[in-house]
Parts: C-alpha cells; structure tokens; sequence
C-alpha cells in the first residue's frame, strides 16, 4: 500500500514537472536528447522532464535602441547618430539554432549596418534624405538576418547631432545662399525694370508731346508735398515746343487777315 502511494506520488510530481504552459505570444522549441524535435505552443504542452528540453521565444515585435554612433559621412563631416530597429522573430527554431543570442546579434549587425550606410552619403542626404536610408539600412538588416529567423519590420534613424562648429558652419552656408538668391532675384527686377524702362523710352520717343506730357506730370507729383521749395529746370525741348506751338498760332492768326 505505501509502495503504491509513492508511485501515484511520483506520477504525479512527473506529470506536474512535464506540464508547459506557453502565453499566446510565445513558442517552445523542444530538444530530444538534444536534437531538435519540434516547435510547440501556445497554450498546454508537455515537456517530458530529463529527456526533453524546452526553450521559450517570444514573437512578439521587439523595439531596439541602436546605441548613439559615431559617422563620418562622404564629405568628411563627423555626426552621431541615433537610431531604432523593430524586428520580431518569424522562425523560433532558427532564432535558437542558429545563432547563439539573436538580440545581441541582431543589435551589433544594426550597429555596423548603420555605420556602413551612413558612411556611404554626404551631410545633405543624411538630413534630407532620411526616408531612403531607412529603406536602405532595413533591406540590409532584413536579408542578413533572415538566416536567424528574424524579419526586421523597420529602422528608423531618430537624430542626427552635429558639433557646434559643424552648426555655425552650416548656419553661415544657409546665411550666404539666402544672399545669394537674394542677389538674384534684385538682379532680375532691375533687369526687367530696364527692359520696361526701355520699352517706355521708345514709346515716348514717337512723340515729341508724349515726352513734355510725363514731364509734367513728375512735376505734379512732386509738388504735392507742400513744404518744401522746389527747384527744376527747365528743359530745351519744352521752350522749342512752346516756340513751335507760337508760331503756328502767329502764322494761323495771319492767314486769317
């Protein structure tokens, strides 16, 4: 009778040590006498103890800070970069079997990745072409870890520091090419102020009386201001006009006597 307590006890406490209990985001990879077996879970699994072992991965996506690196781009500028990698694992057994510490893996690969990419760009494309090298550096991550199970989902790039006098430097490029439009675009006005000025200038040419018209009309608008003296001179043209008009008026009034 005691013989038989011992052995229900013994099954028991067997049965209590092989049960597995596996969350819904986790899988087991069991080892036979350390072979591979098979890949079990979620939910109640048996692990027959001494002769069977499990290890639990989880599948769920995994969010990896990239620690800060230190770059030097195409054109010889140094920054430091931050970045984020979201993987997850696809394959548990691969994840297991294949490589050692697939985080850690996969956390050095992004590093040297990240590094390797960056080092491939100039300043301008880091900070204005961010969407591309996160393209680039997430098809790389995503074939070289394939091997391990792992499906890198994104990496983004958070920050881009630059050194004090890489920002001063860059503040005084920005400085001078807002200049330099700035030069352009005055260039430009006075050049079709110029042809304008031109046009106007042979449009009045045709008419002796079009010139003494505008003349007249500066000196209207000048003189509105009504405290101050002004001087003008006055122009050849207009007293030959005058003297012109004279005469017709002299030699119209004689015919008529």
């Amino acid at each position: 009778m005691n013989a038989l307590i011992v052995v229900i006890v013994l099954l028991l406490i067997f049965l209590l040590s092989a049960i597995r209990i596996l969350w819904e985001y986790e899988r087991g990879v069991i080892f036979l006498l350390g072979r591979f077996y098979k890949v079990k879970g979620p939910g109640l699994i048996l692990v027959i103890p001494f002769i069977q072992r499990m290890v639990r991965v989880d599948m769920r996506t995994v969010v990896m800070d990239v620690p800060r690196q230190d770059v030097i781009s195409r054109d010889n500028v140094s920054v430091r970069v931050d970045a984020v990698v979201y993987f997850r694992v696809v394959d548990p057994a691969k994840a297991i079997i294949q490589v050692e510490n697939y985080y850690e893996a996969t956390s050095q690969l992004a590093q040297t990745t990240l590094r390797s990419v960056l080092g491939q760009h100039d300043l301008d494309e880091m900070l204005a072409e961010r969407e591309k090298l996160n393209t680039d550096i997430q098809a790389i991550l995503d074939v070289q870890t394939d091997a391990w199970g792992i499906k890198v989902i994104n990496v983004e790039i958070k920050r881009v520091d630059l050194d004090e006098s890489m920002v001063r430097a860059i503040a005084r490029q920005a400085e001078a090419e807002r200049e330099r439009r700035a030069k352009i675009i005055h260039a430009e006005g006075e050049m079709q102020a110029a042809e304008k000025l031109l046009e106007a200038a042979r449009t009045l040419s045709k008419e002796r009386q079009a010139i003494l018209l505008r003349y007249l009309q500066t000196l209207i608008e000048i003189a509105g201001d009504k405290s101050n003296t002004i001087v003008f001179p006055l122009p050849l043209e207009f007293l030959n006009l005058v003297k012109g008009t004279t005469d017709k008026d002299d030699r119209g009034t004689a015919a008529g006597h």
